[in-house]
């Protein structure tokens, strides 16, 4: 039976990639984890559900970024959520220090937000609640990029225009100034400008679609191979731009899975007995009890799922670094019973989470397929190989 990848959060963890990064532009702070050598610029793109087990048994289709050193692989952390990836990056901090524990998570006593939209999750109608529940109050943590900026450094903040003022941004990326886009040319090109000019300089970039094949298609799949050199023809048009004083990271915000043994939550009598609130996503569940309940759910729990999830107390992940060192208060955030997936089982919700629950491809839990992302490196002088130390 395999183990979990606890994630290695303080040293091999998405969180150490940005002050990585800041102490290679020269900004003052503690010695980061990971080492990258001097450099005026920077650029991070990050595609989200690049991970490395799906790069390497892929490398073919993406000769560019397989040929890119890698002073990985990293960890992502727990859950292995967009969200929850963005909120480490972003302030280069493990999930029980910013809050953000999963896709939806608590917010309130009766309530659960669905973070990457920052609406109410589970309703009839979605609601915004960037008013009821403002970003910068459930993720209160600065940012990397707010340092970066404080420190002098111009820094950018490459996507969507869609995601430009939304929640997840606003909780997770604040600090930089926006450049919104509409495809890979004008990502590309927005990502080469801002590095482009005197003094230092920082910009994040973000790909979104091949997460989205995967889900929609499954990891591996013909539409996500193609995506994934779609990606690798991106990179390389950035790294063939690149100022020869500037940096390109690439990296992921987790990998992926394909499943087939899925677990209904939101019919399954049993699931459903005595579970106040359900957060997470198929492949990581919060699960909170009424009260006095919790241990019932837990036994219930196990017994439902058996050898198709990690099933643990709340208390037990804590312990056992799933998070992090966990904030006070957040400790209602945090599940009663904490779920992990395991091999190709999901835990759906068909009711309040109908899109996602029929999609073949998932991630969020503690596999290495998750949970292992690279950290590629390359500028145009001196060689990449030169960059790692």
């Amino acid at each position: 039976m395999t183990s979990p990848v606890l994630p290695e959060y303080g040293r091999r963890s998405l969180a150490e990639v940005l002050p990585a990064l800041l102490a290679a532009l020269g900004v003052a702070g503690p010695a980061p984890a990971l080492v990258v050598e001097p450099v005026r610029a920077a650029a991070l793109l990050l595609v989200d559900g690049l991970g490395t087990e799906l790069l390497r048994a892929h490398a073919a289709d993406a000769p560019f970024l397989s040929s890119l050193p890698d002073a990985g692989p990293l960890t992502v952390g727990f859950p292995s959520s967009t969200a929850v990836s963005l909120a480490s990056l972003g302030t280069g901090l493990p999930p029980g220090a910013h809050g953000m524990l999963g896709t939806s998570f608590r917010v309130a006593e009766n309530e659960v937000i669905d973070a990457l939209h920052w609406t109410s999750h589970g309703t009839d109608e979605a609601v915004d609640l960037r008013e009821l529940h403002p970003p910068e109050e459930v993720q209160q943590m600065p940012t990397v990029l707010q340092q970066a900026a404080a420190a002098g450094v111009e820094v950018a903040v490459v996507s969507q225009w869609a995601f430009r003022g939304s929640g997840l941004t606003r909780a997770t990326l604040r600090g930089g100034r926006f450049r919104g886009t509409h495809a890979l040319g004008d990502l590309a090109a927005a990502m080469i400008t801002a590095l482009t000019g005197p003094g230092r300089r920082l910009c994040y970039g973000y790909h979104a679609d091949l997460d989205a094949m995967g889900h929609l298609h499954g990891p591996g799949s013909l539409p996500w191979r193609l995506q994934l050199a779609q990606v690798d023809r991106l990179a390389s048009l950035i790294a063939e731009h690149l100022p020869s004083d500037a940096l390109l990271a690439v990296t992921g915000d987790h990998g992926m899975v394909a499943v087939d043994r899925r677990f209904d939550a939101d019919t399954d009598p049993d699931l459903l007995r005595d579970v106040l609130l359900l957060g997470g996503d198929p492949r990581s569940r919060h699960v909170h009890a009424h009260p006095g309940a919790a241990a019932d759910v837990l036994a219930t729990w196990r017994e439902v799922l058996g050898d198709a999830a990690w099933v643990v107390p709340g208390e037990q992940a804590v312990a056992e670094g799933w998070f992090g060192p966990m904030g006070a208060r957040f400790a209602d955030r945090l599940g009663d019973v904490v779920v992990a997936a395991r091999g190709t089982a999901a835990v759906i919700r068909s009711a309040a989470e109908p899109h996602i629950s029929v999609l073949p491809g998932q991630h969020g839990s503690l596999s290495a397929e998750e949970q292992l992302v690279p950290l590629l490196l390359a500028r145009a002088e001196p060689s990449p190989g030169d960059l790692i130390r």
